[in-house]
């Protein structure tokens, strides 16, 4: 590969600050898809229906920014990064203003439909900058700061979302959200040619996004890797979004303490995800993708046993661990089945999203069997995964 990017700098020129700034739109979006699972039990008992019920807003949100993923990040290749994520951005503020004015749970669940779809093109289109943007050698460091911004708004959401609605109630959080998502929109627009440039690059092509869709996925290596990723997300956004319940059924937390002991989800991503990606980069992804995939599952079966509270809030922590051991890793390979990255970071977020909405809604159809059953039944399953990764990803670098 070149070492040289699309605006002509050399892998040691290029500054990873750009990264940051428009990883903050990553950030408030996971914060904002995830600040509601610790919710869970007070909607219930506010809009008087089953914790079931209420789980629905979850793949409601994950489903609808999963399909539509397929739509923005191609779009992206032709119409330009910048002008996907700032609509998004705006969508994703307007719908999240409105959620806190609803009168039910079932206007809540399309509302949660309606903001999924909105913000569907942020973190696929970010994908795709980066991989316009760093060579391969950087993208790992890079992709790891995006994916460790995608923890970090997971872990705040799940935590800072349920402290916050303790003191000031859950519809000024979700006005707080729609709040900073302007704010982050007005610091993209002022950054907008530091970070795209002065005249960003577009492809004019009149190629259907189907056929480029078929054609990536008609190379084993893709199918095997999106087969990974649709997978892994099934398993993380399943357990994550009955972990609240968790903790409020085992423990009987309330939401301040949920907060707190949903806390470490993230925390290694937010911190260790630079360091992950330079340590992909450098020892090659086929050695570290399996060991992600193995503390995923074994953390989960450990879960399962109803350990003390303080253990249960540290496997939380390594489950997330997990996560950066691997998501990240197979969004750096996906940049290489085309050159059409707005195409194959599509199927990317949409086999992620698609997993966390399916993984969510298969457990709450599930869960009747018992939660420490469907978290040992998603366990079992991610350690079949983690085996089999190792001759699977054997021949990635």
């Amino acid at each position: 590969m070149s070492d040289l990017n699309k605006s002509g700098r050399t892998a040691a020129q290029v500054s990873m600050l750009p990264v940051y700034i428009l990883s903050l739109a990553t950030f408030i979006i996971f914060f904002q898809g995830f600040m509601v699972a610790p919710l869970l039990p007070m909607l219930s008992e506010q809009f008087g229906t089953t914790v079931r019920h209420v789980s629905f807003i979850e793949p409601a949100y994950l489903l609808g920014y999963g399909l539509f993923t397929l739509v923005y990040a191609p779009l992206s290749d032709r119409v330009g990064r910048f002008r996907i994520v700032a609509f998004c951005l705006v969508m994703f503020s307007l719908f999240t203003l409105l959620t806190a004015f609803v009168n039910g749970i079932n206007q809540m669940i399309f509302l949660r439909l309606l903001t999924g779809i909105g913000a569907a093109g942020i973190a696929p289109t970010t994908i795709s900058w980066i991989s316009d943007t760093y060579p391969y050698e950087k993208r790992g460091h890079a992709l790891g700061i995006f994916f460790g911004n995608m923890a970090g708004g997971t872990a705040f959401g799940s935590s800072a979302g349920a402290l916050i609605t303790s003191v000031i109630g859950w519809q000024w959080l979700f006005v707080g959200v729609a709040s900073i998502g302007l704010v982050i929109f007005a610091l993209i627009l002022i950054q907008q040619k530091n970070i795209f440039g002065k005249k960003e690059t577009v492809v004019k092509t009149r190629d259907n996004i189907l056929l480029s869709f078929l054609s990536i996925l008609s190379t084993g290596r893709a199918r095997r890797t999106y087969f990974y990723v649709l997978f892994n997300g099934m398993f993380h956004g399943g357990i994550f979004a009955w972990l609240a319940y968790f903790f409020y059924k085992n423990y009987g937390l309330n939401e301040f303490q949920i907060g707190l002991a949903l806390l470490g989800y993230g925390i290694p991503g937010l911190f260790l995800g630079p360091l992950l990606g330079k340590l992909a980069d450098r020892y090659g992804r086929n050695k570290i993708i399996p060991l992600g995939l193995f503390l995923g599952a074994v953390t989960v079966l450990l879960l399962s046993q109803n350990f003390s509270l303080a253990a249960s809030c540290v496997l939380v922590a390594f489950l997330s661990f997990g996560f950066d051991l691997s998501h990240p890793l197979f969004a750096a390979i996906v940049t290489t089945f085309s050159s059409k990255k707005g195409a194959a970071t599509g199927l990317f977020a949409f086999f992620l999203f698609s997993g966390y909405g399916l993984g969510s809604l298969g457990l709450s159809l599930i869960v009747n069997i018992g939660l420490e059953s469907s978290f040992q039944l998603f366990g079992a399953g991610l350690l079949v995964a983690a085996v089999c990764s190792i001759f699977v990803f054997r021949k990635e670098k």
